[in-house]
């Protein structure tokens, strides 16, 4: 019985050990990039995306975004030597970003001022990442 409890112990100590971060961890890190900006009177919407991303391949995300209001987007990875982006370009292709900032290596932003209403196109990238798929999280403010 006791080799029994200990094999047991052993293999929850091993899964502990071993549980990979989620996207979950990435969306806090995106919220982290945030919170300077919520401090500048940004609204950081609930809607997020997240999911993971082999090395060099992108995303688009498309998002109706309205004339008149500024966006900050923010994306964050659970990998910390991970080198990420985003860039936010218009219906016409045309990149859409005022300014881009990147608060620590595994986080990204792009800040956007829509010249007019309709749907833009985020694209999300994981540059470098020593991980095989590594998760992400994109979420949004506006003022």
């Amino acid at each position: 019985m006791k080799t029994i409890f200990s094999t047991l112990a052993f293999l929850i100590l091993l899964g502990c050990c071993n549980v990979r971060a989620t996207v979950d961890d990435a969306l806090s890190f995106a919220l982290e990039a945030a919170r300077p900006y919520v401090k500048e009177g940004f609204t950081v919407r609930e809607d997020y995306w997240g999911g993971d991303l082999p090395v060099k391949q992108s995303k688009a995300i498309v998002q109706q975004l309205f004339k008149g209001n500024e966006y900050w987007f923010w994306m964050g990875t659970d990998v910390a030597s991970a080198k990420i982006s985003i860039h936010v370009y218009d219906s016409e292709g045309r990149l859409a970003e005022v300014e881009v900032a990147k608060p620590k290596p595994h986080m990204a932003a792009a800040r956007v001022v829509p010249k007019v209403s309709g749907s833009y196109y985020l694209i999300v990238e994981i540059e470098k990442s020593p991980m095989e798929r590594t998760h992400w999280a994109l979420a949004y403010g506006f003022r």
